[in-house]
């Protein structure tokens, strides 16, 4: 049985809203854990099958149909519409089936393939993603998560007492937790100037970093794009700001890097860090991290082992054992994405945005609290239901509809952040949308 969506008249939703959400409750959750008993939901997929591998994609076409045949190469629990990249990808069937094949060519020869029997493949990895961000294969480190690369920045400093480290209140907590715990313990200040939900220029945000340097700030360091709304930050031109005042920039790219096309070298930051298991579709548990050339000497790593006298990037990544088949994996999901093309990847991104939008902005009981403009915003969109709690929000799609979102209560959102990744379609907008409708009343 599949789930089935009915859009209620205003007449008979308030007698049988309740019958047909334990029907919507109950026929989901048949469907998502039937059979599973603690294993995986998608046990009984088989990643290597041809068929589901196959699919053709033709780059030149930008039609529906091309991106429903991007959609295919995601493969997702019965009945689940996923509307939740922002917290975490998923991997396209091509990189699950290399990322399997590395691991078993591994486990078939340990220590030849651990230490040494995958150096080129992995330099191959370094090089795609300097491509990717158009960079050096010298300015790339692959480390783990975001997390690493913020935690990399933050202990490398010798600040003393009293410099100023800036971060805007909106900034992600793995973000600001190293900083506390390396440099605010010690005495340096962070500053924490607040920014408006819904600014309505670059400059206006600009204005606010300027506002907050003294003559003893010495990092900014910033998201790309926030986790809270989605908001896009202008790193770019902060970086020039900054630079001529003789400040760094330190990025957290965790929610951009793969949604939009960035150049690196466009931007003009010191550091940028990216988680590759969300907008890259990278297994879980790889990254990379961006150190622009004459900003590398600021930088200590994290780890040290044999070979911690290398003076080149990869002193960053220096931790002798590590999980390589996913590494590998990351340079299948650049490929993936280059098959498509980063630019038609952002040209969507965008093209979905303005879609979802279109049909929000006409319902009073809808409320977007991300800004509109293209500059500020892309496939992150958070959603307030006026008169709703974001919980039962969150609860009720998911639990009746199958459509998983991200609740987002600081700085009084009271929204579902709803990410458009290049698996979504407009008939999975469309849904989202009639659900929505449906929950305002």
């Amino acid at each position: 049985m599949q789930l089935q969506y009915v859009l209620f008249t205003k007449h008979s939703f308030k007698d049988t809203t309740t019958t047909m959400k334990k029907l919507y409750r109950r026929s989901f959750v048949k469907q998502l854990f039937t059979g599973v008993s603690g294993a995986l939901l998608l046990s009984s997929y088989k990643s290597n099958d041809p068929q589901n591998l196959n699919i053709n994609l033709k780059v030149d076409d930008n039609s529906e149909a091309f991106w429903e045949s991007v959609k295919a190469q995601f493969k997702f629990a019965p009945n689940l519409r996923y509307f939740n990249n922002g917290s975490l990808g998923s991997c396209p069937l091509s990189v699950q089936n290399d990322t399997n094949a590395y691991r078993a060519t591994l486990d078939a020869f340990p220590s030849k393939y651990m230490w040494g029997g995958w150096n080129d493949e992995k330099e191959a990895v370094r090089q795609k993603v300097a491509d990717l961000f158009s960079v050096s294969n010298e300015e790339i480190a692959l480390t783990h998560n975001t997390t690493e690369g913020m935690n990399l920045i933050a202990k490398s400093f010798d600040l003393a007492p009293g410099d100023e480290v800036i971060l805007i209140n909106h900034e992600h907590k793995s973000s600001v937790i190293p900083w506390t715990v390396f440099q605010a313990e010690k005495g340096v200040i962070l500053v924490r100037p607040v920014i408006p939900i819904l600014p309505k220029t670059v400059e206006e945000i600009v204005a606010i970093y300027e506002a907050a340097i003294t003559p003893k700030t010495k990092v900014i360091s910033m998201c790309h794009s926030i986790n809270t709304n989605g908001m896009v930050l202008p790193v770019k031109e902060v970086s020039e700001m900054a630079h001529k005042k003789g400040i760094l920039v330190a990025v957290d790219g965790a929610q951009a890097a793969g949604m939009f096309d960035i150049n690196l070298k466009e931007l003009k930051c010191d550091f940028y860090a990216v988680s590759a298991h969300k907008w890259l579709f990278a297994p879980k548990g790889i990254a990379v991290f961006y150190a622009k050339k004459s900003s590398q000497n600021y930088l200590k790593p994290l780890i040290v082992a044999k070979g911690y006298k290398d003076q080149s990037i990869r002193r960053l990544e220096n931790y002798n054992t590590r999980n390589l088949p996913e590494l590998l994996g990351l340079g299948s999901a650049i490929d993936f994405i280059n098959n498509i093309g980063k630019e038609k990847i952002s040209n969507r991104s965008y093209a979905l945005k303005h879609y979802f939008r279109e049909q929000i902005n006409a319902i009073p009981k809808l409320n977007l609290k991300t800004p509109e403009d293209d500059r500020l915003s892309c496939a992150i969109q958070t959603l307030e239901v006026v008169g709703k709690n974001v919980v039962s929000v969150q609860k009720e799609l998911i639990d009746y509809y199958g459509i998983d979102t991200r609740p987002m209560s600081a700085y009084e959102l009271n929204g579902v952040r709803i990410s458009f990744a290049i698996f979504i379609t407009k008939k999975d907008i469309d849904y989202l949308v009639d659900a929505l409708k449906t929950i305002a009343g």
